[in-house]
């Protein structure tokens, strides 16, 4: 069997899905590996790395694809490559279906095979393929680094001869992977953290990083079955409003996080709340790219707004590109390793696994 990966757009993404170490790892299957030259260059990996591991280097992308039956990439490719891919290639990534409908129904029509990570069940067996918490991880992170960075105060309590500096609060809002990340790293780093979240359950969890959990009633039954946040009523949101309103107040930086799968994301401070915030106080808002969580965020821009500052950038983990491949590109070979035939030497799409079948796109998920 023959894997590859190809060079992502640079502007966009500099997350690859192979590296040498983990080439080697897939070596062992039996496989053959090929990558176009200068694949992983942008993050130290040079084409000889790959080659003392076993893999191929081809001359570009177009040979690559010409020469493999299954493809492992971040993104999806661009339009211009999805035409040259071969039918009934495996092409495995985070690919989200929702907002790349074009290039999935295009891969559907050449019969492809569309594994997209960011559809796997939430199961113990998939943890150790889990993407989505693995970067939304090192995002809540970032986003606290970024946002203090911004902030032109210290962040720790300091005492000095000369009086005495507050620490700084922060209030992150959401609190699933990228939220509790945020609360860890800045409680770390000296702030009093504040979290909110439309799921009651999320207080335990809060707390146990040393946050203080601030609580809307009616939270207790927002959450569904698989442990994401529903979307809210109007009732609830006038109450969290008020809640945020309030709390706005004394808070130096906020860093929003709240999703809702498959939907836009929900606007939870608004135009006119903008007046209880301080200036001088920062908001990163990293929903920014589903329509963000916040008013006035934009994609790729830091935006003024009366002093305060709300930071929006579509894809923070190019931040921190080689921490996102080393995480992602493991995720990646643990779902391949479940997905692989080592018998057969081939890939067994086998639709009775609930991981597969939960990943892999057909005409009913598009």
């Amino acid at each position: 069997m023959k894997i590859g990966s190809i060079s992502e757009d640079l502007n966009l993404e500099k997350r690859i899905s192979l590296t040498p170490e983990l080439s080697k790892k897939y070596l062992d299957l039996g496989v053959e590996i090929f990558i176009n030259k200068n694949y992983g260059i942008h993050l130290g990996f040079h084409d000889t790395d790959y080659k003392k591991k076993g893999v191929q280097i081809l001359n570009n992308i177009d040979e690559v694809i010409g020469n493999c039956n299954s493809l492992l990439q971040v993104n999806l490719p661009e339009i211009n490559y999805i035409e040259k891919v071969k039918e009934n290639t495996s092409l495995i990534g985070i690919f989200n279906p929702y907002g790349n409908k074009e290039k999935i129904n295009l891969l559907l029509k050449k019969k492809i095979n569309i594994f997209s990570l960011d559809l796997l069940p939430r199961i113990a067996r998939a943890q150790s393929m889990d993407v989505l918490s693995s970067q939304a991880n090192l995002a809540g992170y970032k986003a606290v680094i970024e946002s203090f960075n911004e902030f032109e105060k210290v962040i720790p309590m300091m005492m000095t001869a000369a009086g005495t500096i507050p620490a700084a609060k922060v209030l992150v809002i959401g609190v699933g992977v990228a939220g509790l990340q945020a609360i860890a790293t800045a409680k770390r780093l000296g702030a009093i953290v504040f979290a909110t979240d439309v799921r009651r359950a999320s207080k335990e969890q809060v707390e146990s990083l040393g946050g203080k959990f601030l609580y809307v009633e009616g939270a207790e039954d927002l959450e569904t079955e698989e442990g994401y946040a529903k979307e809210t009523g109007e009732e609830f949101k006038l109450k969290q409003q008020k809640l945020l309103s309030d709390t706005l107040k004394k808070i130096d930086i906020v860093i929003c996080t709240a999703l809702i799968s498959g939907k836009k994301a929900p606007r939870i401070i608004n135009e006119e709340m903008f007046k209880d915030i301080q200036a001088g106080s920062v908001i990163f808002d990293l929903a920014v790219v589903q329509g963000g969580n916040s008013a006035y965020s934009e994609i790729d821009k830091i935006v003024n707004k009366n002093g305060i500052k709300i930071i929006g950038y579509k894809n923070i983990l190019n931040k921190l590109p080689l921490s996102a491949t080393k995480l992602y590109s493991k995720n990646l070979y643990n779902f391949f390793f479940n997905l692989y035939d080592k018998e057969k030497k081939n890939l067994n799409i086998n639709l009775k696994d609930e991981i597969i079948n939960k990943t892999l796109i057909q005409n009913k998920n598009t």
